[in-house]
């Protein structure tokens, strides 16, 4: 089993994790309240200061990583809600990023884009499967993936 690794992690700070099919980017979600939008209720979804946001994009290219920044910001900073779509919802192919909240999210790509309201997994590509990435002081734990294999990132959030 491998250890976690701690990556330090400010409020206005992005951890991007480059693989070569995909972006994972991951912010403090800082304590506030943010909604979940199903097909039939909503669900307020209160968050801690090291609690987190986490964006996972189907995509590598530098265009993927400012989507990844800008959705970040927008439920973030806007207060954009979730939305968790149906199982058979034809949209949830043409999602390009997906995003969870909370203090622990695993990495499946096992499971449909859009679709699991519960915020503790999230679809990303079949090299980030199985990694869990959890919120603690200061920072950010990686667990369940060599982080040799990966380009690991530090941006400013608000960087124009």
């Amino acid at each position: 089993m491998m250890a976690p690794e701690t990556i330090e992690l400010g409020f206005e700070e992005i951890l991007c994790l480059c693989g070569n099919d995909g972006v994972i980017g991951v912010v403090k979600a800082g304590a506030g309240q943010f909604f979940i939008e199903t097909d039939d209720c909503e669900i307020a979804l209160f968050t801690e200061e090291d609690d987190l946001f986490v964006a996972s994009g189907f995509g590598t290219d530098e265009r993927m990583i400012e989507g990844i920044r800008c959705m970040l910001y927008l439920v973030r900073e806007v207060e954009s809600p979730l939305i968790a779509l149906p199982k058979d919802h034809p949209a949830s192919g043409r999602l390009k990023i997906v995003v969870s909240a909370g203090v622990e999210t695993t990495i499946s790509c096992g499971i449909t884009p859009g679709t699991h309201p519960e915020q503790n997994v999230l679809c990303g590509m079949s090299e980030f499967d199985g990694l869990r990435i959890v919120g603690v002081a200061g920072g950010v734990q990686l667990r369940g993936i060599d982080t040799s294999k990966i380009d690991i990132r530090k941006l400013r959030m608000y960087e124009l």
